[in-house]
């Protein structure tokens, strides 16, 4: 099989978690024109991130929900959306922010419904859309899928690379309609599988 259930052309391509992992790799693949509102966030639970498209990410980000938790870096603070389980660890800086105040809340929540306007506008008029997810399991997958089924105007694909002990790429065969899922190498996942990834990415293209 291959790659053949993603392989053609996409008008856009989103990153949707679980970690910045996702739109490092579609940078590196020249397939991230433009960012997603999950790029940089952390997304854990899958069935979260579905929840948001279920609402239209009415509630994504909002003041109140925001906890700060403590420095993601010396550079960085680690902000919590607890509503929807998304972290933040590249919105704060911990110049102008503070543990226990976030003036740049504003800014950062203009940036966001850019981003989240941006989706949903190519949601509504992309001929096709390809998502990718890292770690997750079928049946959060195929939740996913039958929502963004429902959200969608056209066609998308959704490609999963979760990682485990294999020396290379190896296909989960879910036989999820719109779904291609594969596991790579768990070491060094950041930068050791950069060539596994141009392979997945191999016949993918921006139209």
């Amino acid at each position: 099989m291959g790659n053949d259930r993603i392989k053609g052309g996409y008008d856009a391509v989103f990153s949707l978690g679980d970690l910045c992992l996702g739109a490092i790799q579609l940078q590196k693949n020249n397939l991230r024109p433009f960012s997603g509102p999950l790029d940089w966030m952390g997304t854990p639970q899958l069935t979260k991130v579905k929840e948001l498209f279920e609402k239209r990410f009415a509630d994504f980000m909002l003041r109140e929900n925001l906890r700060i938790i403590g420095k993601a870096t010396e550079q960085m603070l680690l902000v919590l959306d607890q509503n929807n389980l998304v972290y933040s660890n590249h919105d704060f800086d911990t110049v102008r922010n503070s543990l226990e105040q976030l003036p740049m809340y504003p800014s950062v929540k203009e940036k966001l419904d850019r981003r989240v306007d941006r989706l949903w506008d190519k949601l509504l008029t992309a001929r096709r859309i390809l998502f990718v997810r890292t770690n997750a399991s079928a049946e959060e997958t195929a939740e996913l899928a039958q929502v963004l089924r429902s959200v969608i105007a056209n066609d998308f694909r959704i490609l999963v690379v979760n990682h485990g002990a294999v020396s290379r790429i190896v296909e989960q065969n879910w036989q999820i309609d719109h779904v291609y899922s594969v596991e790579l190498p768990d070491k060094e996942i950041w930068e050791g599988n950069d060539m596994l990834w141009k392979h997945l990415f191999q016949g993918v293209y921006l139209t």
